[in-house]
């Protein structure tokens, strides 16, 4: 198994008459190479779970084991480390660095893992084509348009072929056609071999997954096929 999540909690003011459980005794486990979709209305602890998943916060109480690492007690240094090697993040926001090219985009993450020049050029190149989008490498952010520019976060994402993709609402700034496409460069990815998180509240994006999460409250309500799934 990739992720072994085990009765998570995220308690806020606990023990005060202000107690918040954004995560109510949560478990999970995720296979490597899966595609599953974890969907709840606003409130229900998908963004936590999504945070904590991530390696971005960590449960008040549970144990998150990731690729066999119990992450749950790294420092925020060793997190990070986690989170740039072993995690691909995508964004509704792309979060894109304004003055860098879509090349130097792709890169960033692979200068501060120590890539060489060399390997970073192959590495780069590769995931741009991947997103049909190395035509556009010398382009910046407000050069190109929505979904030219999560093809580019996502070229980003994948291109240290990290265990995890983790895509946050990932067509939520986009209009419904380009959407559909950036959706299809994820089920590509993951015929490719990769595993998929896709976190949303959306639920015929959600139903595009071969599995389903659903969350209510901070407490997993549906864990099964999409065909079952109460969308």
């Amino acid at each position: 198994m990739l992720i072994e999540a085990t009765g998570l909690y995220k308690i806020y003011h606990e023990g005060t008459e202000a107690e918040v459980r954004a995560l109510d005794g949560v478990s999970l486990v995720i296979d490597r190479g899966e595609f599953v979709g974890i969907i709840g209305a606003s409130g229900s602890g998908k963004s936590t779970l999504m945070n904590i998943l991530g390696c971005l916060d960590v449960p008040t109480y549970g144990t998150y084991l990731l690729d066999g690492v119990d992450v749950t007690d790294l420092s925020d240094r060793q997190l990070a480390r986690i989170r740039n090697r072993q995690i691909g993040f995508i964004f509704q926001g792309f979060n894109l660095v304004p003055a860098l090219t879509a090349y130097e985009n792709v890169e960033l993450p692979l200068i501060y893992r120590g890539i060489s020049r060399a390997e970073r050029e192959e590495m780069v190149e590769e995931a741009l084509k991947k997103v049909s989008l190395f035509d556009r490498a010398g382009h910046r952010p407000a050069e190109m348009s929505g979904g030219q520019q999560q093809r580019v976060a996502i070229a980003r994402a994948v291109a240290t072929k990290p265990p995890v993709i983790l895509a946050d609402e990932p067509t939520g700034a986009l209009d419904s056609k380009t959407g559909l496409d950036v959706l299809d460069i994820l089920h590509w990815l993951h015929k490719d071999g990769a595993t998929i998180l896709l976190i949303t509240h959306d639920t015929g994006l959600a139903a595009t997954a071969e599995r389903i999460v659903r969350l209510s409250d901070g407490v997993v309500v549906y864990d099964g096929p999409r065909g079952g799934a109460p969308l």
